[in-house]
């Protein structure tokens, strides 16, 4: 469902992906892990069509992303990690107006926004505004309207993030269900290993731009003679704190010399 070869993204003389290769098969749910700065983001953003590789090759379902944009975007559904949903509208509009710049048949729009709903148990808050709502709410919102125009592939990134942990093991447990009930190939980053080593099928480790180990998290634990996947992360990346803005500061940068020419 999801192949990468060769991947790399550079901006300027910062190599920010370097040389990757994975796959994801169809109704995998597969994690990507990676310290701060470690080049997660901008592959998510090469994958959704948000950034062109500077060289590599990425396939959708058999499509490329930086050629067939449209095409590309119509197989996959993505919670970013920064909230997307326009809190002044309801719970409701905010899924009809998704359904609407996604051109999902209106008599379609209505019986699936109805099914999501219920099933992330939201359909009695429907006509509420959307701040009214908890975080784990809108998350679970969030991923419900990714998934209304019937994505093969949802990309979650780090969508737990600041949720108590009744609200993320409600959040995954949804996801796991509707993975097995609609065969949805699920992409996911997280920061918690505890949510990576119970809901992944398999896993890679990437680290400064590079991967550094791939497998199921029973493997990667083998790999590293660890007793949990915390332990083998830490085993594969180090122990040391990452500056996030390291890398980003970096991008702006060369983002800058761009203009400036």
């Amino acid at each position: 469902m999801i192949r990468v070869h060769d991947l790399v993204k550079t901006f300027g003389e910062f190599r920010a992906v370097d040389n990757i290769s994975f796959q994801v098969e169809k109704g995998e749910i597969f994690a990507f892990l990676g310290p701060n700065g470690a080049g997660k983001t901008t592959t998510i953003k090469m994958l959704t069509t948000l950034l062109k590789p500077t060289s590599g090759r990425v396939e959708l379902d058999g499509l490329n992303p930086a050629v067939k944009q449209n095409e590309a975007r119509q197989r996959f559904g993505i919670v970013f990690q920064d909230p997307s949903l326009d809190s002044e509208l309801t719970g409701y509009e905010n899924m009809d107006l998704h359904g609407v710049l996604y051109h999902v048949p209106r008599k379609i729009r209505i019986e699936r926004i109805e099914r999501l709903l219920k099933l992330f148990e939201l359909w009695e808050r429907r006509n509420d505004r959307i701040k009214q709502f908890s975080g784990g709410m809108k998350r679970r919102l969030e991923i419900a309207r990714g998934l209304l125009h019937t994505p093969k592939i949802l990309f979650l990134d780090e969508p737990t993030l600041g949720l108590d942990p009744q609200s993320r093991n409600q959040l995954w447990t949804h996801v796991k269900n509707l993975n097995e009930s609609e065969q949805v190939t699920v992409f996911l980053t997280t920061h918690y290993m505890d949510e990576a080593d119970r809901v992944a099928d398999r896993i890679a480790v990437i680290d400064h731009g590079r991967i550094v180990a791939q497998g199921s998290p029973a493997e990667l634990k083998e790999q590293t003679s660890s007793d949990s996947l915390e332990q083998a992360f830490l085993t594969l990346t180090g122990s040391s704190i990452r500056d996030e803005s390291a890398g980003s500061a970096d991008q702006l940068r060369q983002f800058a010399k761009m203009w400036k020419r």
